[in-house]
């Protein structure tokens, strides 16, 4: 493991050596690329932990270090005393210590100005940590670069104390400027909220009776077609008994273009039949009147079903229906009969739209999730344009072909294929070329999720995973790659571990909102936030802090990730025998922590 690169080290012997190590701060602050107001904040913290090592520690030192082979770095700076240790460290770093010196405050001030502060006290002397990160931008500090600072700083002058409080009075008065400037900021931008928090209101007010207009023309549009399907039905059942009727010469014999007419009458009402079944189903959907009766059932069940109900479908020796073999696949946990509704329709479609060739129907865990399943049936049809693939999806839309005027259909398959496909916390998905067919798939959950998480996939993947088992330890997974998540839940299955996924730092702070778990697996190369920056600040939360952090990434820079408060570092490929056994000695020593591997 690389060592910190050493930049100076200070003895504290006397109030000029505390004064020093305020100056140095400073100094070194401003070489290694801190703001202005950084620098104020380092050298106030090195000035305050020096003072308390000197007065009340009997003396001590000061080094200042780098931390870090590739930005972001971080800046060490570690005071060491030989006193009798702190008393009540915990009632301090809480607040509740009261001291008539004032011992303590300085500490708690330290700690906020700085990004870590790690204290480590005994009866033989204290040692503190400040950590803060360098700036991003900042170019990386090398031995080189050290070598060029220490020349530096050796040629500045060391001032007396009365220059350094007149420095720190220039600090305070830029300090108070700053405020004040901020603050006549903070009014203007004050008033202009107000002035604009009336304009939303307003807004607001008329986009709430706008959307009141809709949310009533819409459920008048579905009970509209609602009441009209229940209608409808009761008439279109009379013509076809009737024609049936007519049909089967009960009532004496029909000339053949009698036997014609009354065909088409019968074949005209079915087609109404079924433009009033699809209108409804449409209207329970969106009144959410559609009850989902989730159970357990296999794919190659559903297959068997479905090839045995669409073979008669095929009225041609030119296209082959085409069902893959599915017994590998898990068991499905969802409605049945709207998979196979959803299937049929894409089924049906294919059919009508192929003159020639195979229509395939596939089934398989997805590649970027293993929690949700894509049924996919592609055909070797005419295709759809590119421009015209999301108005099938659009109610009453049908495209215009040559193939077009030799079938009839509702406009209402797919639409319904897609609400179904959300209801059940999926989505639709189109691939399709002009003269080389189309591939349709529903990506479904594998497990039907609660009612509150309809139409929201990654709600219904995430929910199987929250569910902590009580009789063992929750081990938060922070990781972006699927195959890497899959990977570490089943280095832990078979042991006391759960591995509770979070694909970015926002899903890991909204699993620590509901639980806390008994050890963190980080990933630094994570997309959006700053892993190291996030690391910094949850290891500097006194109420989590505990929990340790093993960081698992490609980045070879175990020494920051340390010195930021990891409690482990490995670089990926991580081994399971390294994940158990770190997850033994970190874990299983916590209180609490009873049960031993499975």
């Amino acid at each position: 493991m690389k060592m910190d690169l050493h930049i100076l080290t200070l003895h504290l012997n006397g109030e000029q050596d505390v004064v020093l190590a305020r100056q140095r701060a400073r100094q070194i602050a401003q070489m290694t690329g801190f703001a202005p107001q950084d620098q104020t904040r380092i050298a106030t913290a090195v000035s305050e932990i020096a003072r308390n090592a000197f007065r009340y520690g009997a003396g001590g030192s000061v080094e200042f270090a780098i931390a870090g082979l590739e930005p972001p770095q971080l800046l060490l700076v570690t005071v060491i005393d030989q006193g009798g240790g702190i008393a009540d460290l915990q009632s301090v770093l809480e607040g509740r210590y009261r001291s008539s010196t004032g011992m303590g405050m300085g500490l708690i001030g330290s700690r906020r100005l700085m990004d870590q502060c790690d204290i480590d006290t005994s009866p033989r002397g204290t040692r503190v940590v400040l950590k803060k990160l360098l700036p991003e931008g900042a170019p990386p500090v090398t031995a080189a670069i050290l070598v060029a600072m220490g020349a530096r700083l050796a040629a500045k002058p060391i001032h007396g104390t009365f220059d350094e409080v007149l420095q720190q009075n220039r600090e305070l008065l830029r300090a108070l400027g700053e405020m004040r400037q901020q603050h006549d900021e903070l009014l203007r931008l004050t008033n202009e909220l107000e002035d604009t928090n009336r304009g939303v209101v307003a807004l607001y007010a008329e986009l709430d009776e706008t959307a009141n207009h809709l949310r009533r023309a819409d459920e008048m549009k579905s009970r509209f077609l609602s009441n009209m399907s229940h209608e409808f039905r009761t008439p279109l059942s009379s013509i076809r008994a009737l024609a049936k009727l007519l049909l089967s010469h009960v009532d004496g014999p029909l000339t053949p273009d009698q036997e014609t007419q009354v065909g088409f009458i019968n074949k005209g009402a079915e087609d109404l039949a079924a433009l009033v079944d699809d209108l409804l189903d449409l209207a329970k959907i969106e009144t959410g009147k559609v009850e989902v009766l989730p159970a357990e059932f296999t794919v190659a069940d559903l297959f068997s079903a479905l090839r045995g109900m669409l073979r008669p479908l095929l009225v041609t020796d030119t296209v082959e229906l085409v069902f893959d073999e599915a017994l590998h696949l898990p068991q499905l946990y969802t409605d049945e009969a709207k998979v196979s509704q959803i299937l049929r329709n894409f089924i049906s479609n294919a059919l009508k739209f192929t003159k020639l060739g195979e229509i395939r129907v596939t089934a398989a865990l997805a590649a970027d999730d293993p929690l949700l399943i894509e049924f996919t049936v592609s055909d070797t049809g005419i295709g759809i344009a590119q421009d015209h693939q999301d108005l099938i999806f659009e109610e009453f839309t049908q495209i215009q072909s040559d193939m077009q005027k030799s079938v009839k259909g509702t406009g209402l398959g797919l639409p319904l294929c897609k609400k179904l496909a959300e209801l059940l916390g999926g989505s639709i998905a189109l691939h399709s070329e002009p003269g080389r067919g189309s591939v349709f798939t529903a990506r479904l959950p594998l497990r039907f999720a609660q009612p509150a998480d309809h139409g929201r996939p990654e709600a219904a993947v995430a929910a199987p995973a929250t569910v902590v088992d009580p009789l063992r330890l929750p081990i938060l997974i922070v990781e972006d790659e699927p195959p890497t998540r899959l990977l570490y839940e089943n280095y832990l299955r078979g042991t006391i571990y759960q591995s509770v996924a979070a694909s970015s730092l926002r899903e890991a702070r909204e699993v620590l909102a509901r639980m806390a778990p008994r050890a963190i697996v980080l990933d630094i190369l994570l997309p959006g936030e700053d892993a190291w920056n996030w690391l910094a600040r949850f290891k500097s939360e006194i109420k989590q802090k505990h929990i340790p952090v093993i960081v698992a990434t490609r980045v070879e820079d175990a020494r920051k990730g340390l010195a930021l408060g990891a409690d482990a570092y490995f670089v990926k490929p991580l081994e399971r025998e390294d994940l158990i056994a770190t997850l033994n000695s970190l874990v299983l020593a916590q209180p609490g922590a009873a049960g031993e591997m499975r």
